[in-house]
């Protein structure tokens, strides 16, 4: 049976892996992935890619397509649920058409929708410093979101997988509301 992906985006502090969370909290059939965590689990291993992925994420840099996507298809392949809600990817308009194709070749993930996580400039802000990135760092971050963020909106909203979210109400609100959405169109429990 192919697996089930939701994709979660959002700006830099917008809440997605927080919200994820929360979501697989919920769900015991729904396992949650942050694309951010992998990498960083990856670095932890020390293995070759690890350091890569290093070099790239402590200058603030986005790592490669190519070594990215082969790290959350391997963990969705070993998710233990058939329903798998990754946060954090695709971050940049490449990323999002590679992985869009590598699915389209792919019978064992099925790309269920894309739910963005929307907040303000300063919301982003003040919740990514209180989690400690640096003003650089988070700046840095927030360019690249921006400057990508309207085409992958485009793309997953012509292909009618896109939902949009107010990530800016309370926490219980945002994941009733992700919540609703999901039972709307995956059974779940």
């Amino acid at each position: 049976m192919s697996k089930k992906l939701i994709l979660l985006i959002g700006a830099p502090g917008s809440g997605k892996t927080t919200d994820a969370i929360n979501i697989a909290k919920n769900h015991p059939e729904i396992t949650a992935l942050s694309t951010g965590k992998l990498l960083e689990e990856e670095i932890e291993k020390g293995s070759a890619v690890g350091n890569i992925i290093n070099d790239y994420l402590s200058k603030g840099e986005l790592v490669p397509t190519a070594i990215v996507i082969d790290v959350i298809i391997d963990a969705i392949k070993n998710a233990p649920t058939d329903i798998v809600l990754l946060d954090g990817f695709p971050r940049k308009e490449k990323q999002m058409k590679i992985f869009a194709d590598f699915l389209f070749n792919h019978e064992e993930i099925d790309l269920d929708s894309v739910i963005e996580i929307r907040v303000s400039d300063e919301v982003a802000k003040k919740r990514s410093l209180e989690s400690g990135d640096t003003p650089e760092i988070f700046e840095n971050k927030l360019r690249i979101y921006k400057s990508t963020i309207s085409d992958i909106e485009e793309f997953y909203n012509q292909k009618g997988l896109l939902k949009v979210i107010d990530g800016e109400k309370e926490l219980a609100e945002v994941i009733k509301e992700i919540d609703d959405f999901l039972k709307s169109h995956i059974a779940l429990k």
